[in-house]
C-alpha cells in the first residue's frame, strides 16, 4: 500500500507525463491489460487515458487493473486519467521504486 508521501511523489513524476495507454470502446480487454502490464514492467507509473467512447469509469479501471495485474497500484484518479505504479520486478527497471521506497 503506498503512503500519501509516495502518491504525491508519484503524482509530482505523473504530471509532466503524457498518457501511454488509452482505452476506448473495446473495453477492459485481456489485450489491454496485457499492455497496461508490459508498460508498468518497463516504467513503473503508467498514465491511462479514458477516451469519451469508454464505458467504465476512471474508478472501475483503476480496481480492476489493481486486482487483475499482481502488485498494481492505483496512485491517482483525476478527470478521465488514471495513474498506476508497480515495482518492477527486473532490477534494471527499478529507477522509480527505489525513490517511492525511500519515502515509505
Amino acid at each position: 500500500m503506498l503512503t500519501g508521501k509516495q502518491k504525491r511523489f508519484l503524482r509530482s513524476r505523473a504530471n509532466t507525463m503524457r498518457p501511454l495507454v488509452s482505452l476506448g470502446k473495446n473495453g477492459l480487454s485481456d489485450q489491454f491489460v496485457d499492455g497496461v502490464a508490459k508498460a508498468l514492467e518497463a516504467r513503473e507509473l503508467v498514465k491511462i487515458s479514458l477516451l469519451q467512447t469508454a464505458e467504465e469509469t476512471p474508478a472501475q479501471v483503476g480496481a480492476f487493473l489493481a486486482r487483475t495485474i499482481p502488485g498494481a497500484q492505483v496512485a491517482q484518479t483525476i478527470g478521465r486519467t488514471v495513474l498506476m505504479y508497480r515495482k518492477a520486478t527486473k532490477e534494471e527497471h527499478q529507477k522509480l521504486s527505489v525513490e517511492v521506497a525511500k519515502l515509505g
